[in-house]
């Protein structure tokens, strides 16, 4: 029987405060706390409030036979335990119903994987102590920040434990295979479960597009598309951001009464069900094994890194952060290293995403900089400031 594996993003990254040249050596704070407390504070009562208590409604009126998973960065715990504990509170609600997993991830949703394993390791492992403080859930299942994997990522994911990892259902590795197979890891046993991005984009991105050939998406209808898609397969892994539901799709675009009638519309198919990652691996073996050589992710027409190192700006700042490692660690401060590591949140790189074409829209959608090279200078001025008082650079 297929079956349907459903995994939401959870994260809201630090906004930084606008900081200038004038501000570098003063001590100042590099986060806007106020405009952290009003975007939590909007996106709860958009999103995680109205959606997690739907999706409890939900697992209790299907006796527990909807089943899905998140991945919450620490970065996003922290702001909840900060501004918002009783959204943590309606996450532990669900994980009580054990009919939700949980999934490790870096803890400051970083790209530390494609720049630093020792400090990859550190963040999995702080991320992993999140999960068991908050839910009592170990993760079995991986998923890499921005969705990135690769062979080499793989294998280092195995050596931590984990026995499966997300990826994204890129055509050009997959070629003539579907992502709604679990397939191996190239260089080990780690199993890979793919997004299949066209059913995900259907409701992540093309759900309120009036100009959509299929506009209005219902949910009897996309109950076929998968369906449709699953047959003589074994798993369709719709993978997008939380946010997806109240926030990038406002709740008069009626997404949430979409959601609250998929489970039915795909239960009612017979030789359909819902399986969590670590559910779907149980039951199914893989098909083949998968040689990603190169990193890829699931941004972009491109499915890889461009959008965060993919120009100048980016590569500079990126280089900056990560060669501050060494002298970071020498210092042995534990409020230097948070700070660095703060800094290292993915969100920032890709506000300075210079890519304007397919997918000019959604860099804009989700940059809070009139442009990439005010978000680069920003960005810098903060590093600038760090650097010195990490004791990197020149005394202020």
């Amino acid at each position: 029987m297929p079956a349907v594996c459903i995994y939401f993003q959870v994260h809201q990254p630090l906004r930084h405060r606008r900081f200038s040249v004038f501000d570098i050596g003063k001590g100042l704070p590099y986060e806007d706390e106020e405009m952290n407390r009003q975007i939590l504070e909007k996106v709860a009562d958009k999103c995680y409030l109205p959606a997690n208590l739907l999706l409890r409604e939900l697992i209790e009126k299907y006796e527990g036979k909807f089943r899905l998973s998140f991945s919450l960065s620490g970065i996003i715990l922290e702001q909840l335990q900060r501004y918002r504990p009783e959204v943590l509170d309606s996450f532990v609600n669900l994980a009580q119903t054990g009919a939700v997993e949980f999934l490790g991830e870096t803890y400051y949703h970083s790209l530390a994987s494609l720049f630093s394993l020792p400090e990859f390791r550190a963040q999995v492992k702080l991320h992993q102590a999140a999960m068991e403080k908050h839910f009592k859930f170990t993760p079995r299942v991986f998923r890499n920040t921005e969705l990135i994997y690769s062979d080499a990522l793989a294998e280092e994911v195995e050596k931590m434990g984990y026995q499966a990892m997300l990826a994204e259902g890129a055509d050009r590795i997959l070629g003539w295979r579907s992502p709604n197979f679990v397939y191996q890891s190239a260089r080990g046993s780690l199993r890979i479960l793919l997004r299949n991005y066209r059913l995900s984009d259907d409701v992540a991105f093309r759900f309120s597009d009036r100009s959509w050939s299929e506009y209005p998406l219902m949910a009897d209808k996309f109950a076929r598309w998968i369906k449709e898609a699953a047959a003589g397969c074994q798993i369709i892994n719709l993978f997008m951001d939380y946010e997806t539901f109240g926030e990038h799709q406002w709740a008069d675009t009626g997404i949430f009464e979409f959601l609250r009638a998929l489970p039915e519309e795909i239960l009612k198919l017979s030789d359909l069900n819902f399986l969590t990652p670590s559910e779907v691996i149980d039951v199914y073996e893989p098909v083949g094994s998968l040689n990603v050589p190169e990193p890829m992710s699931w941004a972009d027409v491109e499915r890889d890194l461009t959008a965060w190192i993919g120009n100048h700006l980016q590569n500079d700042a990126i280089k900056t952060l990560y060669g501050l490692e060494k002298v970071v660690q020498q210092a042995k401060d534990d409020g230097l290293l948070e700070a660095w590591r703060k800094l290292q949140t993915s969100d920032y790189f890709y506000y300075m995403c210079t890519k304007w074409f397919a997918d000019g829209d959604v860099h804009k959608y989700f940059n809070p900089y009139p442009s990439p090279y005010e978000a680069y200078i920003n960005y810098m001025n903060i590093i600038d400031d760090f650097t010195r008082r990490v004791g990197g650079g020149k005394e202020a």
